[in-house]
C-alpha cells in the first residue's frame, strides 16, 4: 500500500466539509434533517443527562453501598437556550458505569438567593453541624444579584441521605469578601486535626478555610497561580503510590490556552499541612491533554464495605467546553445537551526523574458490561489497513511496536471512502488526537489537535481508545497521558483503520470490545 505523510491523512478529513456541517447557534451541531432521520447520538457507554442540559459534575458520595453522584442541571434549557439556571440532580451507581437518575436534589430559584451552583456534599458522620449524625452536607455557591459581586458558598442540608435538601437560611456560610470570582467550595474531612477544610476558587487564587461545624468558616490562606486563567472547581486529596509514598495533590479546573496549555484540570502534587499547600514544582501537570474535560471532580474509591482505597482515587469530567458549549447534534436529535467522560481510575506514580505524576485509566468496571470482543491478535500493518470492523462506540486496545518509522495510529470513526476520521497516534517526539477529519464542536479551526511528549526511541506506545457517539477519550502509555475531546462522526462513518508513516510496524494484542450498559 503506498505510504502516505501524516498530512496527508489529515488532510483526507475533508475538514471543510466537516466544519460546515456544524452550522452556528445553539441547536445544532449537524444538518438538522439528517441527524432526526439518522440514529441517536446518544452515548451508549458515557453518562449523559435523561433531557435538558447538564455541566459541572458535583464530587459523588457513597452512602450505603452506592456513589450519590450529584450534577448541575437546568430542566428549562431546551426552552430558553441558556445554560444559566441551574439546579443539583442526583444519579446513583453501585459500578459506576450503569446510573438510576433520581430526580433533582436540590432545586433552583427555591431562595432569594436565585439557582444552585457547583459545590461540594460531605456525609456528615460525627454530626459536627448539629443536624444528625449522617446527615448530607453540602456547600454551594450561590450568586443573588449577577451585577454585583455576590456570590457567596450557603448550606444545604438532607436527613435522606442525599436525597432531598433543605436550605440554612437564607445568609451565607460563606460571605463574599468583596470580589467578583468567589466559587466551587470542596470541603474535605481533616480527621488528623478534627476539623473541615474547604478549598475555594477565588479568581487565580484558591482559598484554603477551616470549619468546626460546617457551619462556620475562617479563612487561613491561600495558594496563587497566574497565567492559567480564572481558577475554577479546586480539588484537594491524599494519594499513595503503590509503594506507599503519600503525596497531596491541588487541582484546579483553569484555562491555559493563551499560554499554550491544556484547558481542563491542572494539578500539582506537594504536601499539606492542614493550613498550606506547598508544591513540589511552580507549574502545574495536566490530567487530560484534549480539549473537552472540564469541571472535573475526583473522589474516594470505596469498597464493597466502605472501606477507602488509599491508592486509588476515582476522577470524571464534563465533556464540553465553554468555548463552544451549545454545539451538539444531540440536541435536536435527542434532545439533551450533556456528556460525562467515562469514571476514570487516577494512581500516583513516581517518573525516573523523581517526580510524582498522575496516570489515568478507565474505571476496572467496564469489564462486567463487556457485550462483545474481537480480538485480532498482531496485526502487521505498513501504510493503511482498514480492518474488518464497523462501530460507533467501542474501547479500542493495542500496543504498537516498531524499528522504524516516523509516526503510526488508528483512524477512528472513519467513513467508507476514507475522507472522514479521527486519527489518534504518535508521529515524532509527540502523540496526538486529531478531530479535524469529523464533524466538531470548534468552528474556529485551532483547536483540532491536542499533544503530548512522546519519546520514540522507546520504539512502542500502547494505546487504549474509547469511542462514542459523540466524543473520543485516548490513553496512551497505560494512562500517563490521557486526550478527551467532542467529535461528531455522521453515524454512518463506522469503519477503523490502522496506519504506518515511513515504516512498519506490528499492531500487537488488539482488542475491539464493545458495551451494553
Amino acid at each position: 500500500m503506498r505510504e502516505m505523510t501524516r498530512r496527508a491523512l489529515i488532510r483526507a478529513g475533508a475538514v471543510g466539509a466537516a466544519v460546515a456541517a456544524i452550522p452556528a447557534g445553539p441547536a445544532s451541531a449537524l444538518d438538522r434533517k439528517s441527524a432526526k432521520q439518522q440514529a441517536s447520538y446518544r452515548a451508549e457507554y458515557h453518562f449523559t443527562v435523561p433531557d435538558q442540559w447538564k455541566n459541572d459534575p458535583q464530587k459523588p458520595i457513597w452512602i450505603d453501598g452506592e456513589y450519590h453522584y450529584y450534577y448541575l442541571y437546568n430542566a428549562d434549557y431546551l426552552a430558553g437556550g441558556t445554560t444559566t439556571g441551574t439546579a443539583w440532580r442526583l444519579a446513583t451507581s453501585t459500578d459506576l458505569v450503569s446510573f438510576k437518575d433520581r430526580g433533582i436534589a436540590i432545586p433552583k430559584d427555591t431562595t432569594p438567593n436565585g439557582d444552585v451552583w457547583s459545590g461540594s456534599a460531605v456525609v456528615d458522620t460525627h454530626n459536627t453541624a448539629g443536624f444528625g449524625a449522617g446527615t448530607v452536607v453540602v456547600l454551594a455557591t450561590m450568586e443573588p444579584d449577577q451585577t454585583a459581586n455576590t456570590q457567596a458558598q450557603y448550606l444545604w442540608y438532607s436527613t435522606d441521605k442525599g436525597r432531598t435538601f433543605k436550605n440554612h437560611g437564607t445568609d451565607p456560610a460563606v460571605p463574599n469578601p468583596g470580589v467578583k470570582d468567589f466559587r466551587d467550595p470542596k470541603v474535605i474531612r481533616d480527621e488528623e486535626r478534627g476539623r473541615w477544610v474547604m478549598v475555594l476558587a477565588e479568581h487565580t487564587k484558591v482559598g484554603f478555610y477551616h470549619s468546626a461545624n460546617l457551619k462556620d468558616w475562617t479563612y487561613v490562606g491561600g495558594f496563587v497561580k497566574e497565567g492559567i486563567g480564572v481558577l475554577e472547581c479546586p480539588d484537594l486529596f491524599r494519594i499513595t503510590t503503590a509503594e506507599g509514598t503519600a503525596k497531596w495533590v491541588l487541582g484546579v479546573s483553569a484555562n491555559g490556552k493563551a499560554s499554550g496549555l491544556p484547558n481542563t484540570y491542572a494539578y500539582w502534587t506537594g504536601e499539606f499541612d492542614g493550613t498550606t499547600f506547598t508544591p513540589d514544582a511552580a507549574d502545574p501537570q495536566w490530567l487530560d491533554h484534549g480539549f473537552d474535560w472540564y469541571g472535573a471532580v475526583t473522589f474516594d474509591k470505596h469498597a464493597a464495605n466502605g472501606t477507602v482505597d488509599p491508592a486509588v482515587r476515582y476522577a470524571v469530567g464534563w465533556l464540553n467546553n465553554w468555548d463552544y458549549p451549545n454545539t451538539t447534534p444531540t440536541i435536536d436529535a435527542d434532545g439533551f445537551n450533556g456528556t460525562d467522560s467515562v469514571v476514570r481510575e487516577i494512581t500516583l506514580h513516581r517518573a525516573a526523574s523523581g517526580t510524582h505524576y498522575l496516570a489515568s485509566r478507565p474505571v476496572q468496571a467496564l469489564d462486567q458490561h463487556v457485550s462483545r470482543t474481537v480480538d485480532l491478535g498482531d496485526v502487521p500493518v505498513e501504510g493503511q489497513l482498514v480492518l474488518d470492523y464497523t462501530g460507533t462506540a467501542y474501547e479500542l486496545s493495542t500496543e504498537i511496536t516498531w524499528e522504524q518509522l516516523t509516526g503510526a495510529g488508528v483512524q477512528l470513526r472513519r467513513s467508507a471512502d476514507g475522507s472522514r476520521h479521527i486519527d489518534a497516534g504518535v508521529y515524532g517526539d509527540y502523540a496526538f488526537v486529531n478531530r479535524r477529519g469529523a464533524a466538531n464542536p470548534d468552528t474556529s479551526g485551532k483547536w483540532q489537535e491536542s499533544r503530548t511528549p512522546f519519546d520514540a526511541s522507546a520504539h512502542k506506545v500502547t494505546l487504549r481508545v474509547l469511542v462514542d457517539r459523540t466524543s473520543v477519550e485516548v490513553f496512551f502509555d497505560d494512562g500517563r497521558h490521557t486526550h478527551s475531546m467532542e467529535a461528531f462522526p455522521y453515524l454512518t462513518d463506522t469503519r477503523l483503520a490502522l496506519f504506518t508513516i515511513d515504516g512498519k510496524a506490528v499492531f500487537r494484542n488488539t482488542v475491539i470490545r464493545e458495551f451494553t450498559v
